[in-house]
């Protein structure tokens, strides 16, 4: 598949911060701050999967565009479907703008329906910008009786999964509720890696995973027919997957549709970079316009290309605030049904 260019720009308000109203006399403080230090860029993932393969290839190319061009590392920290990650962003790590992360798809979504754990305002973070929208697949080892989703529907299929508040998880188990499904999810491996090894061991007859980065990491599964891929997390069909069913379009009713689309929301979010809140707004905006010139270097556009990771549509920091705020406010009764197909 070739790898889509179609990045955004940075938008005019965020340009506008560094050009007008004290942008220019902000500058060399920025530049001093950051000028011989480390930016940590934390993965609330084990390596492997979507959320690292993104924050690696961000973290890659980031620091020669923020001003004083730090040195940025990869910091992977696990742990409850990305929950102990958020937390700690939000409660424990410096206020400063010296460390970013990869945003948890439902960062948003897990605060407006209560789940047990969340430890953080969503509206409060910092969002800095989308590297891409991320289509999740559900796919089932070849040995496994159930190809379709008509076979999940008729056999108990067993699954592996992370956390509870991990889509490895939840998004099955909402399934079994909104689309007549019959999974049984073994969840607490720790990621995608681990899941693979218990897909491959037959422990689990299939997992979960980002579309995007399967591609890449089991290229020889694909290629070799070793998995077939039954179900795509998305609003839009994958190009690439044009006969695999969205999530959105099997439900029982138009209550449980409306309920998966809102699981299918995370989609928008994507594979984007997030920070603590407190930052100056100064730093904000430059990490802004850093990574929006991150997104746009053809060194990292041809790097991507050659090792066939999905570029863009890219979303500005604004952007993505405003798809935060627009999940905080889903309506009461959508939110009941989640939680219901969910377990709680």
């Amino acid at each position: 598949m070739r790898t889509s260019r179609r990045l955004a720009t940075i938008s005019l308000p965020g340009a506008l911060v560094l050009a007008l109203g004290g942008g220019a006399a902000a500058q060399p403080a920025v530049e001093s701050f950051y000028k011989g230090r480390t930016v940590e860029l934390v993965v609330g993932t084990l390596p492997g999967g979507g959320y690292d393969l993104y924050g690696r290839l961000i973290a890659r190319y980031l620091g020669k565009h923020i001003p004083g061009h730090p040195t940025v590392i990869v910091r992977n920290m696990p742990g409850a479907g990305h929950l102990r990650m958020a937390n700690w962003l939000y409660n424990a790590a410096p206020r400063d703008g010296s460390v970013l992360a990869t945003t948890p798809q439902s960062i948003a979504i897990e605060q407006a329906l209560g789940t047990d754990g969340v430890q953080y305002d969503a509206a409060r973070f910092h969002y800095i910008g989308r590297v891409a929208p991320v289509v999740e697949v559900t796919y089932t080892w070849h040995t496994s009786p159930t190809k379709s989703i008509a076979d999940a529907r008729t056999r108990e299929t067993v699954m592996g999964g992370s956390g509870a508040a991990s889509p490895t998880v939840f998004y099955l188990k909402a399934l079994n509720a909104l689309a007549g499904t019959k999974f049984r999810v073994v969840a607490g491996f720790r990621g995608v890696s681990e899941t693979e090894l218990a897909v491959q061991r037959g422990e689990v007859e299939g997992g979960t995973k980002a579309w995007a980065s399967m591609k890449v990491d089991n290229a020889h599964w694909l290629r070799d027919k070793q998995a077939q891929i039954i179900l795509q997390y998305a609003l839009e069909r994958a190009p690439d997957l044009p006969d695999v069913p969205l999530m959105a379009e099997i439900g029982l009713d138009a209550r449980a549709t409306a309920a998966l689309r809102m699981f299918a929301a995370g989609n928008a979010m994507g594979r984007s970079i997030f920070a603590t809140p407190g930052i100056l707004p100064e730093r904000v905006a430059a990490l802004r316009t850093a990574f929006m010139a991150t997104v746009n270097d053809p060194e990292l556009i041809a790097f991507a290309k050659e090792r066939n990771i999905d570029l863009g549509p890219a979303l500005s920091g604004e952007a993505l605030a405003k798809i935060v705020m627009e999940s905080l406010s889903v309506s009461p009764e959508i939110a009941a049904e989640v939680k219901k197909a969910r377990g709680e």
